[in-house]
């Protein structure tokens, strides 16, 4: 069922998540809305302002050469116009235009913020390619290129981007002023800009005495304390808006509120960080990328209070070490996290250049500020933000060192979060998904995969999670990346386990719960063991058991349907795009390489289901893989039709060679 997100169905669905608090508030923010269509709020006088959270003297001599080198290279390719959105390429980064949508042609339309339908990609054009944009993170790439170098024409640059902007979006007109995760990650990349460009001649004049950039910084921080991301919608979201708040409250607190928004921004931040996470320290939205950019805004927040002297919870660093420890456990060989939920590459803080590794970066900032443990996979690779932000964090400051016993070996089983980690010799790595359908009412970036699988060999996806891909403007292409024919685990009579009212909206969730758990070392010679069940369908239940063999390299998926009628299933296992499949009946021949060595593995399918292979289908989707936002590339999906009818469970075997 294709679902507009404007209609007004969706709007009285969207209601029903949401509880009577959040309603008010809601309320309450309307009337403001129309309050400041009328009369919009002026900003304060502002004199003698000058900004002192500077990196300590020699910080850039810890940059290893080859970080450097990787930024400089970015840095020119920005100078000459050219980067990458979301698989678009543009190249009019010399003079942009900050309304236009290079994916579809079409520029948003002007006028009063809230009036702007930024969801309609017919009026507006496609609403992540243009808010990317001026997220200014690539202009924190151009100043710490600045910082590195010491070249002004990088700076300057940036100072032309940034008039530029102040000029053509005025507070509270068009599309830049209509979502509050954009202007609070604009509030960090500002603070990481004129901190990159401190020393150059220019800078006070572009920042602190421009009337024009300090009336640009309040109304951001007004706009944030007064329309805060409620109730249903507090996830990722509203930390980022409480770490952009409290980020420019700090390095910014020019204005006669700035102790009041950094206040109540450390205030949202503590509360929000706990809401947001697991015990274990997993991100409840079980988006593994919304765990990394949370994790990173989370960093950047302690790094504004070490470096404005302000006092933090000691359960913000505790959040933040968890989640770093986390992230640690459930990486492949390769340093590869699952690829679970939905994924937008976004980031917090950006100031690297491409051919930077993402998560080696966190987990060396996490080195840098907690300390690794001996459990740890190593990481190799370097970074210009670790350095960064080592040198503004004081770990423990002020005597708030968390009181927590780290793990003293590698989890692989996170009871809250449903998630299990089985690993086998050969560097076999398998995610087995038994966790709640995603995080509040609404469940905005789950997907409807409860049950299924995600296997990897020596960090190649053999049996692969496909991604995102979208969010707005396709929404046959959305439904299919989140839907359960779109993750390798079973459905039934062609419906999902969890029901959609939107594309950010699920009605109802599907429940899982997890069985039975042994995870046993199978890289050791045992076998590792997981069994869940979810109740998606109504009146029957979906149970799976996975086995992981030692010896045999072998994984052994049965799959059992519990209760009800006679239901029609879809069985489907999606490869990776760097996997070829052989298929002959119900057995597939699977072959890839990895580093120039030839690998294989034999699939053997559950015979009571007909077997076919797509690959690249569009109507209706089947068979893709989505290596980023707004990317897509034909890969297998195996899917097997048949019949359950309270016969045997449905047998998997995958067997690798070698």
């Amino acid at each position: 069922m294709t679902v507009n997100s404007g209609s007004p169905g969706w709007y009285l669905r969207r209601l029903s998540r949401m509880g009577p608090r959040e309603i008010g508030g809601r309320a309450g923010d309307a009337v403001r809305r129309r309050r400041w269509r009328s009369a919009r709020p002026d900003s304060p006088t502002v004199t003698g302002a000058r900004f002192t959270a500077v990196l300590p003297a020699g910080t850039f001599a810890a940059v290893s050469p080859d970080a450097a080198k990787r930024l400089v290279a970015e840095a020119d390719r920005l100078m000459a116009g050219h980067t990458e959105f979301f698989g678009v390429e543009r190249d009019d980064l010399v003079d942009p235009d900050w309304w236009y949508d290079p994916k579809t042609g079409r520029r948003a339309p002007w006028g009063y913020a809230f009036d702007v339908p930024y969801r309609n990609e017919d009026a507006t054009g496609d609403i992540k390619q243009i808010w990317e944009l001026s997220r200014h993170q690539y202009l924190t790439v151009l100043a710490a290129a600045y910082a590195v170098t010491g070249n002004e024409r990088y700076a300057e640059r940036v100072a032309e981007h940034l008039r530029s902007w102040w000029a053509g979006n005025a507070p509270l007109r068009g599309v830049h002023w209509t979502s509050g995760i954009e202007l609070g990650i604009r509030l960090l990349s500002w603070v990481w800009i004129r901190r990159l460009l401190d020393g150059w001649p220019g800078v006070a004049a572009l920042f602190e005495d421009n009337p024009v950039a300090l009336r640009q910084i309040w109304h951001h921080q007004h706009w944030l304390a007064s329309f805060p991301s409620r109730g249903s919608s507090a996830n990722n979201h509203v930390v980022a808006e409480a770490a952009g708040q409290f980020a420019a409250a700090c390095a910014f607190g020019w204005f006669p509120s700035s102790a009041r928004w950094r206040a109540d921004a450390l205030r949202s931040l503590e509360l929000q960080l706990r809401r947001n996470t697991f015990t274990s320290g997993l991100n409840r939205e079980l988006a593994t990328e919304y765990h990394g950019l949370v994790l990173e805004l989370g960093l950047a927040a302690v790094a504004e209070a070490d470096a404005a002297d302000v006092q933090v919870p000691a359960s913000i660093r505790l959040v933040l070490l968890r989640m770093t420890d986390a992230l640690a456990a459930i990486v492949d060989s390769r340093l590869r996290p699952p690829r679970q939920g939905d994924a937008d590459d976004g980031h917090g803080l950006v100031v690297d250049g491409e051919g930077t590794d993402r998560w080696a970066s966190l987990l060396a900032t996490g080195d840098a500020v907690f300390g690794r443990l001996a459990w740890w996979p190593a990481v190799t690779g370097t970074d210009v933000r670790t350095p960064l932000l080592a040198a503004l964090v004081r770990p423990y400051a002020h005597g708030t060192a968390p009181a927590v016993s780290r793990p003293a070996s590698r989890p692989a089983h996170f009871a809250d979060a449903g998630m299990t980690i089985l690993r086998g010799p050969g560097e076999i790595w398998c995610r087995c998904d038994g966790g709640p359908h995603g995080f509040l009412s609404i469940a905005a970036h789950a997907h409807a995969d409860a049950l299924s699988v995600e296997v990897r060999h020596d960090g190649v996806d053999v049996l692969a999670d496909p991604g995102t891909y979208c969010y707005h403007g396709q929404p046959e292409w959305r439904q299919y990346f989140r839907s359960t024919l779109g993750h390798n685990t079973l459905q039934l009579d062609g419906g999902d386990q969890s029901v959609s009212g939107g594309p950010f909206l699920w009605t109802r969730h599907a429940r899982s719960r997890v069985l039975a758990v042994d995870t046993s070392d199978a890289s050791g010679g045992g076998t590792a063991r997981w069994c869940a069940e979810h109740d998606g369908y109504q009146r029957s239940v979906h149970r799976r058991r996975v086995e992981l063999t030692a010896e045999s390299q072998e994984l052994r998926v049965v799959d059992e349907v519990r209760g009800g009628p006679r239901r029609t299933v879809r069985l489907a296992f999606h490869l990776g795009p760097a996997v070829a499949a052989d298929l002959v009946g119900n057995r597939a021949q699977l072959t890839w390489t990895r580093d120039g060595e030839d690998r294989s593995a034999a699939l053997e399918l559950p015979g009571e289901l007909n077997w076919r292979a797509h690959r690249g289908e569009s109507d209706p989707p089947l068979g893709w893989y989505s290596p980023g936002f707004g990317r897509r590339e034909p890969a297998t999906t195996l899917v097997g039709t048949g019949f359950a009818d309270g016969a045997a469970g449905f047998t998997t075997v995958l067997r690798f060679r070698g």
